[in-house]
């Protein structure tokens, strides 16, 4: 699995993101691979109506129907026709007390749930929370060229800890290089966002990093 966050990029907001997700669709398409992508809640509804693939909101909040104004509900992004959500990305944190509620809300409504943590340590502890998937992405690494595949020893304790088939790793990750290491070390799939999303052939870097999963 690769799922792709859009940031706030200027190359993946607005009509932008809707043509980067059909390329992102035309290589899962092509590849057979499976592709995710993650969009600002102001062009979720346009990506999800664009694409097939699955669009993750870039994050939810726990709040419900009512006067909650400002707040990005489940109900809302499940409407809009987001598969699931990222939470507690190291740019949008969360205490733990309402990460816990957020994730039992995604739930109430049938979304799948990508949690971020800054370590093996933190992404174990939010197994009590019971998400679909965690992202291990060491907060220094992040935006940079270091992959956290540079950091094996990460990756294999974050898969005795957490378990492979929940895990995913972020940071650094560029190529196809990066996702067959983790994917030998144990992890499911990878979460990026820049390597594809400020790339210059956006569909040159895809491709690449599917070559990986193989």
């Amino acid at each position: 699995m690769i799922i792709v966050n859009f940031k706030t990029y200027e190359q993946a907001t607005g009509d932008k993101a809707m043509a980067l997700a059909k390329v992102h669709e035309a290589v899962a398409q092509e590849t057979g691979a499976e592709i995710w992508v993650a969009v600002q809640a102001v062009d979720l509804a346009k990506v999800c109506w664009a694409v097939k693939i699955p669009v993750l909101a870039q994050h939810v909040d726990a709040a419900g129907f009512g006067n909650s104004t400002g707040s990005v509900t489940p109900e809302a992004a499940k409407m809009a026709g987001a598969r699931g959500t990222l939470l507690n990305h190291s740019e949008k944190r969360l205490n733990r007390e309402i990460l816990g509620q957020t994730i039992a809300r995604c739930k109430e409504v049938g979304l799948i749930t990508v949690v971020c943590a800054k370590d093996p340590e933190e992404g174990a502890s939010f197994l009590e929370f019971n998400p679909d998937y965690i992202a291990v992405e060491p907060p220094d690494l992040i935006g940079g060229d270091v992959s956290v595949t540079t950091r094996p020893e990460v990756v294999k304790k974050a898969v005795e800890m957490i378990g492979g088939e929940k895990l995913l790793v972020g940071a650094g990750v560029k190529n196809g290089g990066d996702v067959k290491i983790a994917r030998k070390l144990g992890a499911c799939g990878v979460l990026l966002a820049s390597g594809v999303t400020k790339a210059k052939d956006p569909k040159a870097a895809l491709m690449d990093l599917v070559s990986g999963l193989s």
